[in-house]
């Protein structure tokens, strides 16, 4: 009869969560064998603090001055000139190639400025200088 229908009304007292857990840990595996291949070789530098940093654009060349002078293009080191001929073959690629220019804060200003020259004169247009994000920013002195 249509009446003996209605007879399943007991509450659900419990939830299986087992294909939850297999779910989880199967995107937590392909997490943890590919997190490998998007990792990049880097270089500590220890770079200057700026309270108003903003986000910088993911670039395709990463130029880095470490404190002792060497240069490094993506995490291989490079001379000057080895630097200018791949920024030439990077730009030849892609023209709208962006760069990344991180240096030591060390370095004298007149170091970093002919790396930008370098990078800039070789048709890179857009660079960003990468910064560490100060946590806490420094008051500003009143003026006298």
């Amino acid at each position: 009869m249509a009446g003996s229908a209605g007879d399943n009304d007991d509450e659900i007292t419990g939830i299986n969560v087992t294909p939850l857990v297999d779910v989880v840990l199967v995107l937590l595996i392909i997490f943890m064998v590919t997190a490998n291949f998007i990792v990049r070789e880097t270089v500590e530098v220890d770079l200057p603090r700026a309270a108003n940093g903003g986000e910088t654009v993911q670039g395709l060349v990463n130029v880095v001055l470490d404190k002792e002078g060497k240069l490094y293009f993506d995490g291989a080191e490079v001379t000057e000139a080895d630097l200018s001929r791949r920024v030439v073959e990077a730009v030849s690629k892609d023209k709208d190639t962006r760069a990344i220019i991180s240096a030591d804060q060390t370095i004298a200003y007149g170091r970093v400025m002919r790396l930008i020259d370098v990078v800039k004169g070789q048709g890179i247009a857009k660079f960003a200088l990468n910064i560490e994000k100060d946590v806490s920013p420094a008051a500003t002195p009143a003026a006298p």
